[in-house]
């Protein structure tokens, strides 16, 4: 789960955002008045981000919203996720803040769920990137999580990742891990990524941690698996699909990475129904 002091501090920003100074359509109305609002599925899916509606409306106050269902539930179009109670300004001021994140992370979730059922009687685990939308990676990332997936690193300052670039600045593989080991400590984890078989040969005889296999054939997955022998783990990155994702699945790797169950998730449609009769 997302650090509270820091998930207040986010969400507190997205109203700013949206609010700014004042909402000018429904701060000029005669209202007030409670009602509630019900957030129902017009789609089908993964529900995940329920919990951080319910902390925007406990920041602007005098609503609380209560879920019907938990992150990680499926639900089918027509259900009720969940409904907003209080005064009818501040659910409106945070309708749009909290539909946003609720259908946002919610397509993650549903589509992650589709590539880790795809994974089923097989050893290999679904892993996310860094492809994710600045300011809301921790959101996307968890939303991963709720899908069934796993979360790789979350930035550059938690894991060594040596990647092509590195590689070509610096000369070889060889001598981007014997600098890096020599800098950072044991406990952190180090991964290379290798493009073809030849800096494949050169990553096992270095002591990283993860064998990244970039942009590899399933052909070429199959047999780099096999070279490698469960000496290092082995992730699989590059070209991932929902419709290939187990053919290299088959090949037992330890991982697959793919940024499109974040960057090309269509988000759940879910929308606020107000009953305007008041509660």
């Amino acid at each position: 789960m997302i650090d509270k002091v820091f998930l207040r501090k986010k969400l507190s920003e997205f109203l700013e955002e949206d609010i700014g100074y004042k909402d000018i359509t429904t701060d000029n109305l005669d209202l007030d008045k409670n009602v509630e609002g019900f957030f129902i599925a017009k789609g089908s899916g993964i529900v995940a981000g329920t919990v951080f509606v319910k902390e925007v409306f406990n920041i602007l106050g005098d609503a609380d919203f209560q879920s019907f269902k938990k992150d990680g539930d499926y639900i089918s179009k027509g259900e009720i996720v969940g409904v907003v109670y209080g005064n009818c300004k501040s659910v409106l001021k945070g309708e749009r803040v909290s539909l946003n994140i609720l259908q946002r992370l919610s397509g993650i979730a549903t589509l992650t769920n589709l590539y880790v059922k795809q994974l089923e009687g097989t050893k290999t685990k679904l892993l996310d990137t860094r492809k994710t939308t600045p300011g809301f990676r921790a959101f996307e990332k968890y939303a991963v999580k709720v899908g069934g997936g796993e979360n790789h690193r979350f930035g550059l300052y938690d894991m060594v990742m040596i990647k092509d670039n590195h590689i070509a600045l610096v000369g070889s593989i060889k001598e981007v891990v014997k600098q890096v080991k020599s800098k950072v400590s044991p406990m952190v984890k180090i991964e290379v990524e290798v493009g073809d078989f030849q800096q494949l040969y050169e990553a096992l005889e270095t002591e990283v941690d993860i064998i990244m296999l970039d942009n590899m054939s399933v052909e070429q997955v199959k047999e780099a698996v096999e070279i490698v022998g469960g000496s290092k783990l082995v992730e699989v990155s590059g070209n991932i699909t929902l419709e290939n994702i187990r053919d290299y699945a088959l090949c037992n790797p330890d991982f697959i990475s793919t940024g499109s169950i974040v960057h090309s998730a269509k988000w759940l449609d879910i929308s606020l129904k107000l009953n305007t009769g008041g509660v």
